[in-house]
Formats: C-alpha cells, sequence, structure tokens
C-alpha cells in the first residue's frame, strides 16, 4: 500500500500496524467491518451476571446460570499465557475482562490475537465467568476485529501531559484521561438539568439567529463574515438578548435560549471566543426576581451534581445556600479601592482617583470602561462566595431599566463565585426612546474609541415601540457553571475543542 507522508511522519509503529492491517486484508479478514452486534455494555454485564448469582445456582449442575453476552470495546490491556490470554476491553460504561482460549477459538482464531494491538476494537461472544481473583469475566467463544487502531494509545501516566496537546488531540486525551470524561458528561448532565428546570416553570425553548444583520444585546467585538447571494455583511452572534426581548414583545412570557455565542476577543483561563451561553427572559419579573431565579437554578443544579449546597473549587470551600448577599456596586468598589466613583464624573477625575490610589488599571477609552476594570480587578477577582453584586452605573448598561429614586444607576446584577463572573442580568429597559438614546450614547462611546460599545438597532427600538411589558432577563455562562461544579481553573477544560493559536 502506498503510505502517506502522514503515516510516514507518525513513525515505526503506525507504519507496521497499517501492514498487519493489510495482511489482514489478505487474509480475507476486513479491518474496518461495516457492523457490530452487542447485547450488553460492560456495565450492563455486570448487572447480569449479579442478578444471576443473587438467583442462586442451578439445583442439576450447581452452577450459576447466565444467559449469553455479546460485548464491543477497545483493547485496553493484553496478558499472553501461551495457550490462554486473558484482555481488559472498555466501552462507554466501563472496563470488561475477557479470558480467550486456544482450545475454545480454535487454533486459526487464536492466532488471530497475535495481529492485535492495544488501541483495537473487538467484538467477543460468550458466557460469563468469575475467576478466581473473583472478576466477572467474559469467556470467548468467538473473536471479531471492528476496527484496527494505526496509532498507538497515549500512555495513561506520560503520555498526555502537555497540555496544548490535550487540547489539540482531545481524542486522545478522552482515551487516556477517565477523569476528563467525566467533566464533559458533568457537563451534559448540567444542561440537562438546567433545561429541565426552566422548562417546570412554563419557559418556552426557542432558537434565533446565530448569522444576524446586526450584532447586540453585549459590549464586544463581533467576527464578521460575508453572505455571497445577499451580498452582504452578517454577524456571528455576541449574544442572543435582543432577539429574545423581541418573542417577549411578540407574546411570549417565558423563553429561554441555551447556545453558543462568539466574540471576537482574547482566550484566558475564563474566555474562549466560543462559548456556550443560557439566556432566559420573563415578562412581568425584575431583577429580584431573576436573583431568586438564579439562587433556585444553583440549588438544583447542586442538588444533581454534588453532594448538597456546598463544594469545593480550587480549594475554596463555597456554600450555595440563599440567600445570597446582594452588594451594591458602588459600594463594593469603595469599600476595595477608596474611590467613589459617582465622585468623580468624568474618565479624566476618575483616572486621577486610579492614579493618586497607585492602583493597576490601564488606560481606558471611557469612564464606563474603568468603572468596569476596577470592579475586575478589586471586587470581583477577590469574591470567594456567591455574590450578587448589582445597581450598575447607567453608563455600564445600555439595554438595563434606571433605578428608580437614582437615574445614575440601573437595576442589574451579576452573580459571582470564587471570582467566577458567572452570569449577568436586568430588569429590562422597555422604554423604547430612552433605549434609543442609550444606543446614540453608546454611538458616542465608539466615536470615543470604545470599539466594543453597541451599535443602534432601529429595528428592535421598532419592536419596543409596538410595547414590551415589564420583564426581567437573565444569562448564565454554561462553560463557567460547569467550571465551578466541576472544579476547573481553566475553561478549555471544560470545552471539547476549544480554540488554540496556530501551532
Amino acid at each position: 500500500m502506498s503510505q502517506h507522508h502522514l503515516l510516514q511522519d507518525l513513525g515505526e509503529q503506525p507504519q507496521q500496524r497499517a501492514e498487519t492491517a493489510d495482511r489482514l486484508r489478505a487474509q480475507g479478514i476486513d479491518p474496518y467491518p461495516p457492523r457490530a452486534e452487542r447485547t450488553h455494555t460492560a456495565a450492563e454485564v455486570v448487572r447480569a451476571f449479579e442478578a444471576a448469582e443473587a438467583a442462586g445456582a442451578d439445583p442439576a449442575t450447581g452452577s450459576v446460570v447466565t444467559v449469553p453476552v455479546t460485548v464491543v470495546g477497545r483493547i485496553v490491556s493484553v496478558r499472553a499465557m501461551g495457550k490462554a490470554t486473558f484482555a481488559h476491553i472498555q466501552d462507554g460504561s466501563g472496563r470488561l475482562q475477557v479470558y480467550f482460549k486456544q482450545n475454545l477459538l480454535g487454533t486459526e482464531r487464536y492466532a488471530l490475537l497475535q495481529d492485535l494491538d492495544i488501541g483495537d476494537f473487538i467484538q467477543v461472544p460468550g458466557p460469563l465467568f468469575r475467576t478466581r481473583t473473583g472478576e466477572i469475566t467474559v469467556q470467548a467463544q468467538d473473536l471479531t476485529l471492528l476496527a484496527k487502531s494505526l496509532h498507538p494509545l497515549p500512555e495513561k501516566w506520560h503520555g498526555l501531559r502537555d497540555v496544548e496537546l490535550r487540547y489539540r488531540q482531545r481524542y486522545a486525551d478522552l482515551i487516556a484521561n477517565e477523569d476528563v470524561r467525566h467533566i464533559f458528561g458533568t457537563r451534559a448532565r448540567l444542561v440537562t438539568v438546567v433545561r429541565r428546570f426552566l422548562d417546570e416553570r412554563s419557559f418556552l425553548e426557542v432558537e434565533t439567529p446565530i448569522l444576524q444583520p446586526l450584532y447586540g444585546g453585549a459590549t464586544a467585538n463581533p467576527f464578521v463574515t460575508h453572505h455571497q447571494a445577499l451580498d452582504r455583511e452578517l454577524y456571528l452572534r455576541i449574544a442572543v438578548e435582543l432577539y429574545l426581548k423581541r418573542l417577549i414583545v411578540g407574546g411570549f412570557e417565558r423563553v429561554y435560549e441555551i447556545g453558543k455565542d462568539f466574540r471576537n476577543e482574547g482566550i484566558d483561563l475564563q474566555h474562549n471566543p466560543e462559548f456556550t451561553m443560557l439566556e432566559c427572559y420573563q415578562a412581568y419579573a425584575d431583577y429580584t426576581d431573576m436573583m431568586t431565579l438564579v439562587e433556585d437554578l444553583f440549588q438544583t443544579v447542586a442538588g444533581e451534581l454534588a453532594d448538597g449546597l456546598t463544594l469545593t473549587y480550587q480549594g475554596q470551600a463555597i456554600d450555595l445556600t440563599p440567600p445570597w448577599p446582594r452588594v451594591p456596586l458602588r459600594q463594593a468598589i469603595q469599600d476595595a479601592t477608596g474611590i467613589d466613583y459617582m465622585a468623580c464624573a468624568d474618565k479624566d477625575s476618575l483616572r486621577r482617583a486610579i492614579n493618586e490610589r497607585q492602583l493597576e488599571i490601564p488606560p481606558q477609552p471611557t469612564w464606563a470602561k474603568l468603572v468596569d476594570k476596577l470592579f475586575g480587578k478589586y471586587v470581583l477577582a477577590h469574591t470567594v462566595q456567591p455574590t450578587f453584586f448589582i445597581d450598575y452605573p447607567l453608563a455600564l448598561s445600555p439595554l438595563a431599566k434606571k433605578k428608580p429614586g437614582d437615574p445614575a444607576h440601573v437595576e442589574r446584577f451579576q452573580p459571582i463565585i470564587a471570582g467566577l463572573e458567572l452570569g449577568n442580568a436586568f430588569t429590562e429597559l422597555n422604554d423604547p426612546l430612552d433605549q434609543l438614546a442609550r444606543f446614540q450614547d453608546q454611538s458616542q462611546q465608539r466615536a470615543a474609541g470604545d470599539q466594543e460599545a453597541q451599535p443602534l438597532d432601529e429595528d428592535f427600538v421598532l419592536a419596543l415601540m409596538y410595547g414590551m411589558p415589564p420583564t426581567g432577563g437573565l444569562g448564565i455562562g454554561i462553560d463557567r457553571m460547569t467550571m465551578l461544579f466541576t472544579d476547573q481553573a481553566s475553561i478549555r477544560e471544560v470545552i471539547l475543542f476549544p480554540q488554540l493559536r496556530t501551532k
């Protein structure tokens, strides 16, 4: 067989295994047959045998009666002893021992074991028994190769310590590391619990466009693409907020979406350009209702995934028991830095206050960005226990409703746990003319150098003109929530295929 340079570049073992596959083909054995048969998973085999043991022995023979099984899986270990061989195979449910004996399989079938390698997939039928060490085992009556592995598996303890290699070759990472498979199993369960939680509260799951003619709903730079047939620029969405609120206008009272957002930003421990968000909106609710919803959601998820309302994250004990403290943002920043941002009316005066205290905040294009950086560095990063930071400056929140009696602030909160910014929520702005004025102010901020300021969305303003009831809105980062419940410090550990720099 002519070998592609990739096979040659991988070294001697893949080439030898490819030659073995060719030799099998010459013997009439397909190393990649189109079908497999399975009656039991590894976990089901154990349950079936234990149930048979519990039912007792056959009075006629004195032996345990078991149904024959056919199992499949990847070979992960082999121990040959002349005319007998023990192997372990692994499927999605666990590992199982298989016993091959030459006088049962026949010389020709038993010889096939010589052409099998760690990593190959096989199919084995046979009865079950316990070895002298007590291990439940399949006694092979036949052997079928299902897929030949050309690349050696990574060594469990030595092969995948390179973090970047683990992310680039996640398939190998999943093979080698059971704890990694557990993380993504937990993530899937978390999403299921979140979805069920909202469904049980009469929220309707919907889908909104990923390709949008105008991005909005967050402060971020978008990814830009081009639609050839329409000959126009489109944007990958940075949030689903403005579309979900259009649905509230249209008459749906509770809606949510769990889906991908995309932000053209840097990569770090808490940021990936492609990430998963939950956003939900509830008519006739406000941000206090959303706080209760968050507490109830985290309680529910903890009940399913953790041992209770306490968990450990990066060595820190976290107590999710509600109610969580509600701390005004202005107070939190003042307590942490000594700066009352309301006493610093513009960017220059706030910059002077920062410099006077020798705080490590780099220059920012706007007053609002300086406030946000103060919060992130000196408050958020040092918050361990679950806390709602509430009532944000108007300039930081162009889509939130003003706080009655305090027009400089809006009804907004963020839930913070162990330095993780887990979400964002508002009492939603539903005054169309106020919203129009906010968009126009965002345009001025963009002109002042803030490239993440939101563009004017005239159609959204038009939607609000039809009337939107008082509404509470909430966004929760699924990736960061998974980080919390799986005790992972990096977002890349909870995203199967994170974005990486070119090699």
